[in-house]
């Protein structure tokens, strides 16, 4: 894995939009920027993944919005926007605007998120095609330029290169796409499999001429043995890890320990 050991060790929670009241969520990112995450993410859906099918849910990126104005330090972003539900030249403008609404000292704190799409009940519900695994990457491989391209034209212009995270696995069209255009990748697995994708992402980068340096490895932990986990993940170089946390009550007890586990790691 060619990833340097000399890039920081990051720690980001995904609080998860669902089966919460809004003031709850809140109270929760205000919390787990005051524990000392270095990135607050939430996720794009429109119906709870687990629990009551039709519980309390909200929508991402006016959420995204509130949390630019509501905190100080954290980055902020989406694990992951799903392609599908919006033009990218509007998600572009959205991601643009949700970087200045975030702009402290004059730089933003977003960071763009994205995948394919994959939770069938969304796209059956809000009538958005849902296609197959392969004709949803293919559209998220051809809608990328438009975004980047859009960023480009924006006026004003993001205050940063607004960094994009691509979360997925597939190696045949997913690893490739990342190599060509992601800052930040996100996977999930044990340290075998991240290892293994690692070494495939590596692959794909020297055949696009991508420096794999340039590209920041990301993973989800659990919460059973985080500490253990995140030393196996970083072992293999992964240098951003992610416990996620749903509602109704977003205890942040993992969120601690794996601060407590990074600042010791980073001394």
């Amino acid at each position: 894995m060619t990833t340097p050991d000399n890039r920081p060790i990051r720690v980001g929670v995904q609080l998860q939009p669902q089966h919460a009241d809004y003031d709850t969520i809140r109270g929760a990112v205000a919390e787990a920027e005051q524990i000392g995450a270095d990135i607050v993410f939430n996720w794009d859906h429109f119906y709870p993944l687990y629990g009551d099918p039709e519980g309390k849910h909200f929508e991402c990126w006016t959420m995204l919005g509130a949390w630019a104005e509501a905190t100080e330090r954290v980055e902020i972003g989406a694990l992951v926007t799903c392609n599908s539900y919006r033009n990218p030249q509007l998600l572009a403008d959205m991601a643009r605007t949700v970087d200045h609404i975030s702009a402290r000292a004059g730089e933003g704190r977003l960071i763009l998120g994205i995948g394919s799409g994959w939770f069938e009940k969304d796209y059956q519900e809000y009538g958005y095609e849902f296609g197959t695994a392969g004709s949803r990457l293919d559209d998220l491989d051809r809608d990328l330029p438009l975004i980047v391209d859009r960023l480009a034209q924006l006026n004003p212009a993001p205050t940063r290169s607004i960094p994009i995270l691509i979360g997925g696995g597939g190696e045949k069209k997913t690893l490739r796409i990342v190599a060509e255009h992601a800052q930040i990748w996100h996977s999930f697995g044990d340290a075998d499999t991240l290892r293994h994708k690692n070494a495939v992402l590596d692959d794909w980068c020297a055949k696009v001429g991508r420096d794999p340096h340039e590209i920041e490895r990301s993973a989800g932990v659990g919460e059973k043995d985080i500490e253990r986990a995140a030393d196996a993940a970083h072992e293999v170089g992964t240098r951003l890890f992610t416990v996620g946390i749903g509602g109704p009550d977003y205890d942040l007890t993992p969120l601690r320990k794996l601060v407590a586990w990074r600042d010791a790691a980073t001394g």
